[in-house]
């Protein structure tokens, strides 16, 4: 079996995926710093690194020493928000981090290099998004993540890296981060509503996104390692049917009365620096990766 290396591994894309390869006969390492991810996260059987991306030469002797076969890339700080005013700490903990990753990656020729990075780079365009379209990011983190993926074609370019570039969206489950104020609307939104307070609306609440559970990403993910087809390929993932942020305050008041009793006040607030429409076409991560979101 293959060696996989999986950074983010104490959040929520990372934790899951790490407990699928484990159960699947895979040697799994995993590396994060719990900035945003929980040590309870970290599945049993999972090698577990307690290490900062920022850190290029323990990130690039782990990548050594375990002979790493596949790395699955998913370590961010992501929130998108925030960005422009975290401009150093979103460069520095989203490039510069997956720079010394990628360069552990060429240094010890793996196999193939996975990256989930956002459709935060396509901006103000109109939706759904398709691969096809260039990207165009408004905000400082969908200029890191495209600023990666740049550097991941040139990198296969000059070293012949093979990489697949992914795009989640709006993924939710167990084991996400619901303490972050500033990330995931519904981990955000769920943290309020526990602790008795109002869900925040900014400005109308018709800007609209596509809401995916994490256990439909973990067999198309794995398939990316068996499927050639996907080298050097760009691919979205996620849920086709796009909801206002209204429709899912309703939910989170309708599931916070039915777990607890208690129904939180939505309360609107100003708007804010943020694209209104974003959603996906997910073609390509059903003809390649045989996905489907239930």
């Amino acid at each position: 079996m293959k060696n996989i290396l999986v950074t983010g591994v104490a959040g929520l894309l990372g934790s899951h995926l790490a407990e699928y390869l484990v159960n699947l006969g895979y040697s799994v390492y995993g590396i994060d710093n719990l900035s945003g991810g929980y040590i309870e996260n970290v599945p049993k059987g999972v090698k577990f690194y307690q290490v900062d991306l920022l850190d290029h030469i323990a990130v690039s002797n782990i990548v050594r020493d375990h002979s790493i076969d596949f790395i699955y890339h998913f370590a961010a700080y992501a929130a998108v928000g925030l960005s422009p005013f975290i401009r150093r700490f979103n460069y520095q903990n989203n490039i510069i981090a997956s720079t010394n990753l990628i360069n552990a990656a060429i240094r010890n020729d793996i196999e193939k290099f996975i990256f989930a990075s956002s459709m935060d780079v396509y901006g103000e365009q109109k939706p759904p998004f398709f691969e096809t379209m260039k990207p165009s990011p408004t905000d400082p983190y969908g200029i890191a993540k495209y600023a990666i993926e740049m550097d991941l074609e040139n990198a296969r370019r000059q070293f012949g890296l093979n990489y697949t570039i992914i795009r989640p969206h709006n993924v939710i489950g167990p084991r996400q981060n619901i303490w972050d104020r500033y990330r995931n609307v519904a981990g955000i939104w769920i943290r309020r509503a526990m602790v008795g307070k109002p869900l925040l609306v900014y400005g109308t609440g018709e800007q609209r996104r596509a809401f995916s559970d994490v256990k439909y990403y973990l067999k198309p993910f794995v398939k990316l390692l068996e499927t050639e087809e996907t080298t050097g390929e760009i691919i979205n993932i996620g849920a086709d049917q796009d909801v206002s942020i209204n429709d899912l305050a309703t939910i989170v008041q309708d599931v916070a009365h039915l777990k607890m009793g208690v129904r939180p006040a939505i309360q609107h607030v100003e708007p804010r620096d943020e694209v209104d429409l974003m959603w996906c076409n997910h073609d390509k991560a059903k003809n390649l990766l045989g996905f489907k979101d239930n």
